[in-house]
């Protein structure tokens, strides 16, 4: 086999489970399809739920530094797993060249040389593939948008937003972040979310720059198919509120913040009803963690512990230990029971 553990997904789930698995003498192979570890979290401004930093890319290069030091981890990045498959004794994993992923300066991190459609084997697999943002084509309550271009808010820059009323299509939490990294914005946020995204909606709800407006329906107005929405050139909304109040919406720029949906491999990654892969649903031998699992838990810090547990999990387990408190030992290589293999 090429390792104790192989790991799917390089961000901050992933590279706690390298760490871990080596803490407890496991080798793991990390597969990752940019050309960075942490590829997301070197875009996030503001970090305010892990302890000893407040900004995504001095976390990013703390955990990069982390792996490098990490002799029991080897990292291929530019690398995409496209197939997962599980068996009674292993794990394989089909992986492919990543052509666009750009290349990384330091030697620890160095792509591999491995031959296209190659398959990688181990006894267990972490798979931390993470979300990917939401188009609009994917929001039912959202009319008139597709094919508009229409920016993410959390690419926004300041200067662009700042001093504008700005209209957000949705309630993601990237509009908490924006707003906390940039305080000193005299931006004007109209918010317009579907009632299932109330519980994200109470992270802004306090800041006196947003307005909150729970909608059914929202429909663009007309605008260009291929430019960005300018000032010289407002964008309306046609909305009907919650509450059955119809409202005309006016902002200078309109942004997506739609949320995000889970992507996993191809294979024997199960997901529930949502397209989430929930770590008690799994085969035995493959461990789900980070912002992959759920919905309600995409949070950088809980992606790490996640990630850290998956990789104790996938050691207990090859000993023939409980992989939770609490549970019987797993039989490897029979179906998966209720609590899975996490």
């Amino acid at each position: 086999m090429d390792a104790d553990l192989l790991i799917v997904g390089g961000g901050p789930a992933g590279c706690a489970a390298a760490v871990m698995a080596a803490s407890v003498g496991m080798g793991s192979v990390l597969i990752e399809s940019s050309g960075a570890l942490c590829g997301a979290l070197r875009r996030i401004p503001v970090v305010r739920n892990v302890l000893t930093v407040t900004n995504g890319p001095d976390l990013a290069a703390a955990i990069e530094a982390d792996l490098a030091q990490c002799d029991l981890c080897r990292v291929e990045l530019g690398r995409r797993a496209t197939l997962i498959e599980a068996f009674d004794d292993r794990i394989e994993v089909t992986v492919e060249p990543v052509e666009s992923a750009e290349p990384v300066e330091t030697a620890e991190a160095a792509g591999s040389d491995r031959a296209p459609g190659s398959r990688l084997t181990a006894p267990y697999a972490v798979v931390a593939t993470g979300v990917g943002p939401l188009g609009p084509e994917g929001a039912g309550w959202l009319g008139a948008a597709a094919g508009r271009a229409l920016p993410q808010l959390w690419e926004a820059r300041p200067d662009t937003i700042d001093d504008r009323t700005v209209l957000v299509l949705g309630a993601d939490r990237p509009l908490g972040t924006v707003a906390r990294a940039h305080p000193e914005l005299r931006a004007r946020f109209v918010v317009a979310y579907p009632p299932e995204d109330a519980y994200k909606a109470e992270e802004i709800r306090r800041d006196p720059r947003v307005e909150l407006v729970a909608v059914r329906r929202l429909e663009l107005g007309p605008g260009s198919a291929s430019a960005p929405v300018s000032a010289s050139a407002p964008v309306t909304a046609q909305v009907e509120t919650v509450g059955g109040e119809r409202r005309t919406l006016t902002a200078d720029l309109a942004f997506l913040n739609l949320g995000s949906a889970p992507a996993p491999p191809a294979g024997a990654v199960a997901t529930d009803r949502s397209g989430y892969c929930p770590p008690g649903s799994q085969h035995p031998r493959v461990f789900t963690a980070g912002d992959l699992r759920s919905v309600r838990f995409q949070r950088i810090a809980t992606a790490m512990g996640s990630g850290g547990e998956a990789a104790l999990g996938a050691y207990y387990a090859s000993r023939g230990l409980p992989t939770e408190t609490g549970a019987p030992p797993t039989d490897v290589g029979g179906a998966p029971g209720p609590t899975g293999g996490g």
